[in-house]
């Protein structure tokens, strides 16, 4: 017991970064995904093709690479980023490509007829989108947006390659100081509680939109 309440405190910090890290990712990356599926969608062949090309690189190629490029590459391009900033830069970009893809979904998934209907009324086009796309497609994306909500705090974990101070480097230094696999049982353990109540929140925050 000793052991773990020793442990605890270097978890904890780390655990801060973790959730700092996926907090700030996904605040920054839903906006962006919204435009980005417009884009996607967008009657302009040069639009719709550049923000294809976009999504097709960011989820064809591996996290870690991306990572990799944007703390380790770009300075041979003559760019230098601090390597928080590069772990926000390549999160983001990543994320904000799978988070498009979900909204493109649910936007083709809205029947047209409203929308048509709704110009026909003289609603202007900002209303349209607040009032009658935005809660469907709200409705319809959240358990998607949940589970990659999941996946990005267990993807956070990377960036403890490039030597940012997170939850599993914590805990994989505690490992190497005690020569024991109690902090990776407590990593496993706290990655399991924080992700418990992240789908809570969104099974809470899915109900309020079920009379949809």
């Amino acid at each position: 017991m000793t052991l773990i309440l020793d442990l605890l405190p270097p978890l904890l910090r780390g655990l801060r970064m973790t959730l700092f890290l996926s907090s700030v990712v996904w605040l920054i990356s839903i906006p962006l995904s919204v435009l980005t599926a417009f884009l996607r969608m967008s009657r302009s062949p040069v639009l719709s093709n550049l923000t294809k090309a976009y999504i097709y690189v960011m989820k064809g190629t591996p996290l870690l690479l991306q990572l990799f490029f944007v703390y380790f590459g770009l300075p041979y391009l003559g760019i230098a980023i601090e390597r928080l900033l590069a772990c926000f830069v390549a999160f983001i970009l990543n994320y904000t490509a799978y988070f498009a893809e979900i909204v493109r979904g649910g936007l083709q998934s809205i029947d047209r007829g409203q929308i048509e209907a709704a110009k026909v009324l003289g609603i202007r086009r900002t209303q349209r989108f607040f009032y009658i796309i935005l809660p469907q497609l709200t409705k319809i994306v959240l358990p998607s947006i949940a589970n990659e909500s999941a996946t990005l705090i267990k993807d956070s974990s990377l960036i403890y390659v490039i030597g940012v101070g997170e939850l599993l480097r914590a805990g994989k230094i505690a490992v190497n100081t005690l020569a024991s696999i109690i902090p990776f049982l407590l990593v496993a353990l706290i990655y399991l509680i924080v992700i418990t109540i992240v789908n809570i929140a969104f099974d809470a925050f899915e109900k309020r939109f079920s009379y949809y």
